[in-house]
């Protein structure tokens, strides 16, 4: 049994950018296909889409961004809040990551969106992960 699919999922896209793979695929869930949609629209993944088997669960299929001579688009990523320790920040705490060259995907009333969106609307939340 999976404790924390958000960390996993990112793990994932940690090995398959490290193993420079074309696409990967991991299971799917409400709350990581909006955290998907953030990355694409931030040019870190190029695509994805839901999978569906009738034989088996749902599977979001992502394809990776890379950026001239195969150089990711994702040069890392961390998990912030976890299941054992939530991490939040009010509207004055968000920052950027990595001094700007990266962003914050936070989990917000209004839904998952970066750090400076949410800084925009005036809203704090649960800090998901960083990713520059």
């Amino acid at each position: 049994m999976m404790t924390d699919p958000i960390s996993d999922m990112l793990t994932r896209l940690r090995n398959a950018v490290a193993m420079r793979k074309e696409d990967l695929r991991v299971p799917s869930s409400k709350l990581k296909i909006p955290l998907l949609q953030v990355l694409k629209n931030e040019g870190f993944i190029e695509d994805f889409e839901v999978v569906r088997d009738r034989a088996a669960p749902p599977v979001l299929r992502i394809r990776l961004r890379y950026l001239g001579k195969r150089e990711p688009a994702i040069l890392g990523l961390r998990r912030v809040s976890k299941p054992g320790l939530r991490i939040y920040a009010r509207r004055n705490d968000l920052r950027r990551a990595y001094r700007g060259l990266g962003l914050a995907i936070i989990s917000t009333p209004k839904g998952i969106m970066t750090s400076q969106d949410a800084w925009k609307q005036g809203l704090g939340g649960e800090v998901l992960c960083y990713v520059w």
